[in-house]
């Protein structure tokens, strides 16, 4: 490896990063990993609450579908807590019950969505919205499915390309509960498990500023100034963040494009401790959907170490919030809960609120979003970079993009792409001499 640090420098320790990491050095590759915040796990993270208990207040849930970061969380010995999902879903405001609004109305929708093949010319150019507006469901029935959308890729319906929504979806391949278990000791300690085995091969604080090519090496420049070598790249964070990084020479045409099809997502997330699952008196789940508020949601997060309620901010409306500030945000959650679950509600013994929108290092909640109407390869053409640079990040996922599991997948399979090509020099260097 003359003159060179690493056979490979990865950018970003989120799942992603980590994944390809840990599938790099287990291939017997010399590996740097570059991560830009002073943790890892990029959209993963935690807080304590004043007592020390910590809650995962970035990525959270996972299902049994999800193997690969079930397989982590068995690795590292990490205890899973059930969601508690018995009890009724909850309507807010109470005038919107029965007006089409569980998740069975917003999922007979999706489903029907998700029967149109992506590439069908009668859904060129048309986005999530404008193809909602044309279905005859109920005013109701509509509301819940823009809620969904919302909620979940937390960007406007007006905004997402149809194909692209039912192009996501499909790949997230679960029994329909992708919010079956919690990691007790949080999913972010999880990733921290994962680092150190790393160990001095992680470098925190180095944000990657500048990617510079040549023949048969590459130059990666940090924020800090320092200056490493290695064969290979992998940019293993959302399109966003990596659409920042400068290249020298640019990128082709067609991979900046790629780049710029896409936004961030915008949420909130706020985990609301109590002393007891007062809900759960009433037959209640703890489970709430707004109506009259699309994006916002709650769930129970009870488990052992503490009760408590979580709860969503999503797209348009995190946005709104995030700018009228913290204490708008928390009076409004507190508000909010109490009317929905009466003046017990107001007995809150713990809150902790996480405000993603803008994130300095991911750019926002969850993932990334194609905004893009036209940009129907934008996926594949990262996927396949421009090496020796190469791409992960859990949007580019062949499953679960948008999840934790999308991230580790996504991280392998680029991985899996530089091992390809590290051989292939291999090869041609021995057939060369």
């Amino acid at each position: 490896m003359s003159g060179q640090d690493a056979d490979v420098i990865v950018a970003g320790a989120g799942f992603a990063g980590l994944s390809a990491a840990d599938v790099l050095v287990s291939a017997g590759l010399d590996v740097v990993v570059l991560e830009a915040r002073d943790r890892v796990g990029g959209r993963v993270e935690r807080m304590a609450f004043a007592d020390g208990v910590a809650m995962d207040t970035g990525g959270q849930f996972i299902c049994d579908e999800m193997r690969n970061v079930m397989a982590l969380t068995r690795r590292f010995n990490f205890p899973l807590a059930e969601t508690p999902l018995e009890g009724t879903f909850l309507v807010q405001p109470p005038a919107f019950a029965g007006t089409g609004s569980s998740f069975a109305e917003s999922g007979r929708i999706r489903a029907r969505a998700n029967r149109i093949d992506p590439r069908d010319a009668s859904i060129a150019g048309l986005t999530a919205g404008e193809w909602l507006g044309r279905q005859s469901d109920p005013p109701g029935d509509k509301a819940s499915y823009q809620a969904m959308v919302e909620g979940l890729w937390c960007r406007s319906v007006g905004e997402i390309p149809l194909w692209y929504l039912i192009d996501n979806d499909r790949r997230t391949i679960s029994n329909g509960n992708e919010l079956q278990y919690f990691a007790e000791g949080t999913i972010q300690a999880a990733a921290e498990a994962w680092a150190s085995t790393l160990g001095p091969s992680l470098r925190l604080g180095e944000p990657v500023v500048r990617i510079s090519r040549a023949e048969d090496s590459v130059l990666v420049t940090t924020g800090t100034g320092a200056v490493l070598t290695a064969r290979q790249v992998i940019i293993a964070v959302p399109p966003v963040m990596a659409s920042r990084i400068v290249h020298a020479p640019d990128l082709p045409v067609p991979l900046a494009g790629a780049l710029a099809a896409w936004k961030s997502g915008t949420v909130i997330k706020a985990l609301v401790r109590f002393d007891r699952p007062f809900w759960r008196d009433r037959g209640l789940s703890g489970m709430v959907m707004w109506r009259d508020t699309l994006g916002l949601f709650a769930c129970d997060v009870s488990s052992a170490q503490a009760t408590a309620l979580v709860i969503f901010v999503g797209g348009p409306l995190a946005a709104d919030w995030s700018a009228r500030g913290r204490a708008f945000v928390e009076a409004e959650i507190r508000r909010r809960l109490v009317e929905a679950l009466g003046e017990a509600a107001a007995d809150v013994t713990g809150l902790l609120i996480r405000d993603w929108v803008g994130d300095a290092w991911s750019g926002g909640g969850y993932s990334d979003v194609i905004t893009d109407l036209q940009a129907y390869d934008a996926e594949d053409i990262l996927r396949a970079g421009a090496p020796p640079v190469h791409f992960a990040s859990s949007e580019l996922s062949s499953s679960f993009p948008a999840y934790i599991e999308g991230a580790i997948v996504a991280g392998r399979e680029a991985a899996a792409r530089v091992i390809m090509a590290h051989q292939s020099a291999i090869a041609t260097n021995a057939s060369g001499s």
